[in-house]
């Protein structure tokens, strides 16, 4: 559908979705939308939000060179995900299970319901992946504040994994620390790095360069680190 505009874009219903929302990823502007909305509404959704499709595809064109670097456009076998940096392939097998799973080894096994409707599927799979990538980012999170929070006493009140969309982390005023589970689609040492960076907020609670001096203590090579993330953290945002 163009109507006009300056991109096209497609229509999928999905029974999980409460409202209607635009998901723009390189080459692809798609509304997610219920059953029970019109698609002459839909068509008038997008033409008020045009101005926004245009700012996010304009973004895309700054990393096209980078496209589809850490999620494929559709899961299905033979498409790379990512996961602690390295592209995994992806292998769909039916199956009789009520909800989607993933497994990994060496790669990526999504297993799909047979009861699953097509047009449920690629949310269904997103969401999957979603919950399994936030059990392996607490996991590491974890492994990583037990190595680092010892020195100079840097230990959270509470760890949470969230899904952020501007921040890959935030240290709280009581030290409840937050990390963003896109991460875990990032190499180690940067998830690493945006650990160490909120475990010293507990210290220094501003970015002064004492605060920078205590992340020295614990990274000496914060700054590559950092840079990777300043260099690959927009796509990187752009993932799911």
């Amino acid at each position: 559908m163009t109507d006009n505009l300056s991109f096209s874009y497609r229509i999928r219903r999905s029974q999980r979705a409460s409202r209607a929302r635009i998901v723009v990823k390189p080459g692809l502007v798609e509304i997610v939308a219920p059953f029970g909305i019109s698609e002459q509404r839909l068509h008038k959704f997008v033409r008020d939000k045009q101005q926004w499709i245009d700012n996010a595809l304009k973004k895309m064109t700054i990393v096209g060179s980078e496209e589809n670097r850490f999620v494929p456009l559709e899961f299905s076998t033979g498409a790379y995900l990512s996961y602690q940096g390295k592209p995994y392939v992806i292998t769909v097998k039916p199956s009789p299970l009520k909800r989607v799973k993933i497994e990994f080894n060496s790669g990526f096994v999504i297993f799909l319901p047979n009861s699953l409707p097509t047009t449920e599927q690629t949310d269904s799979i997103k969401q999957a992946l979603i919950r399994w990538y936030k059990q392996q980012t607490k996991s590491a999170v974890e492994k990583f504040v037990q190595n680092h929070a010892t020195k100079n006493n840097l230990k959270p009140k509470s760890i949470t994994i969230k899904t952020q969309k501007s921040r890959w982390g935030s240290c709280g005023i009581h030290n409840d620390i937050s990390i963003n589970w896109l991460l875990m689609l990032a190499p180690p040492e940067v998830l690493e790095y945006v650990v160490v960076h909120e475990l010293c907020h507990i210290q220094v609670k501003n970015h002064s360069s004492q605060f920078w001096a205590v992340v020295a203590a614990h990274l000496p090579d914060y700054q590559i680190r950092r840079g990777w993330l300043k260099k690959h953290g927009r796509m990187l945002m752009l993932a799911f």
